[in-house]
């Protein structure tokens, strides 16, 4: 039974600290720099207070600038739970006064470790599990910036090019931004003829490059007219162009690392047998949830992280209401739902969910979520035995 508790108050070069006892006496308060000497230095001195030997430690953050914190904690074998930072906030309406600071934070999540009895352990993570947040979150920001530079290559197109805008998808088409790094009005195109855009596109190793050039042909026949701004506009577009194919060259290197990681978690084998996992959302599930589901005891915790499992909001008279939790973890969600998606289409077993969903009355979003809910035991099955998906024929969404 913890003697003392320890809040932290965590920020990105300084974290505050505040210790209490039983009744509630603070005992030190100290902001310290996110640096390891610091941190060593804190745990040795808490550890020297009347009651040190036993100290429950608590944060309000559990990624980002508490990396080293958790590290330094694991190395010392300190225990560190979380409290959510929504938690606190709501809390901190119940204490004295209304001033906001990094010290009065650390003393509410110290109050409120002593207080509550359903905090648990941060979760140890391994060096497999870290490394694919990081090339997960990084091949999320590499999409974002995709879509972001191929919507302001279509606006621009959309001005002065707009038959040119509509005959290719830009997000997965390499030989449109191929194209378009060299020939981007209607008046160039046309000059170069098929035979030698054809010759040109083939020489810069675009697949399928006479059926570009035709397609290219085909929009420049349909405008002759100049629009004002024109070169300007042709000038950004064959930037743009270039940007887009570094961006798409990143995001296929980033997607490389992740199927090298994926072997090294011994759950990924696994999960990959399920309908709807490839590698890019194998990781994601995997990296959110780690290589243990031992943490969440059930597959119905495993759904509430995930944001599928509806909670309850009844009140008096008024029963049966549910919406979706406030506090769960969306790249595991996004996973899930993606994974379902995929599968309603390509499995029969989770199309015929799908349908009767569907035929119950649910929207098309409704059935996927049901569906994604469904298949999160089937996960946690696969996974807890280490086994591979393989349904009879005879099986049904409904029998699992």
């Amino acid at each position: 039974m913890p003697q003392l508790w320890a809040g932290i108050d965590a920020g990105k070069t300084h974290h505050h600290c505040v210790v209490i006892d039983g009744d509630g006496n603070k005992l030190l308060s100290r902001r310290f720099p996110n640096r390891e000497p610091e941190i060593r230095a804190l745990l040795g001195d808490v550890a020297n207070l009347p009651g040190g030997a036993e100290v429950a430690w608590a944060t309000d953050i559990n990624h980002g600038g508490t990396g080293l914190l958790r590290a330094v904690f694991t190395v010392h074998r300190q225990p560190l739970h979380y409290i959510s930072g929504r938690a606190i906030h709501h809390a901190a309406h119940t204490y004295r006064g209304e001033a906001k600071t990094d010290a009065k934070d650390a003393v509410i999540i110290a109050d409120q470790a002593r207080i509550r009895r359903d905090l648990e352990l941060m979760r140890p993570v391994d060096d497999v599990t870290a490394e694919l947040r990081l090339l997960s979150a990084r091949r999320e920001d590499l999409v974002h910036d995709r879509t972001r530079t191929v919507n302001r290559l279509r606006a621009i197109l959309l001005h002065y090019f707009p038959t040119l805008e509509t005959a290719f998808n830009y997000a997965t088409s390499k030989g449109s931004l191929i194209l378009l790094t060299k020939y981007q009005t209607p008046g160039a195109i046309r000059r170069v003829g098929q035979r030698r855009l054809t010759t040109w596109l083939k020489g810069q190793d675009c697949r399928k490059a006479t059926d570009v050039a035709v397609a290219a042909l085909r929009a420049a026949a349909e405008q002759h007219a100049t629009v004002a701004g024109e070169a300007a506009a042709a000038r950004l577009v064959g930037t743009i162009a270039r940007d887009l194919l570094r961006l798409r060259e990143q995001i296929l290197e980033v997607e490389a690392q992740i199927a090298a990681v994926l072997p090294a978690n011994p759950l990924a084998e696994s999960l990959m047998t399920i309908p709807g996992f490839g590698a890019r959302l194998t990781a994601d599930f995997l990296a959110a949830t780690g290589p243990d589901l031992g943490y969440f005891g059930t597959p119905d915790r495993l759904a509430s992280f995930a944001g599928l499992a509806p909670m309850s909001r009844d009140s008096g008279k008024i029963s049966g209401n549910h919406y979706r939790p406030r506090r769960y973890d969306r790249r595991l969600l996004n996973a899930c739902f993606q994974s379902a998606f995929i599968a309603a289409r390509t499995c029969p077993t989770s199309r015929a969910f799908y349908e009767r969903k569907r035929h119950e009355g649910k929207s098309h979003k409704q059935a996927l979520i049901a569906l994604a809910r469904r298949r999160i035991n089937v996960i946690w099955a696969v996974l807890r035995d280490r086994a591979t998906y393989a349904p009879s024929p005879q099986s049904t969404m409904s029998q699992l």
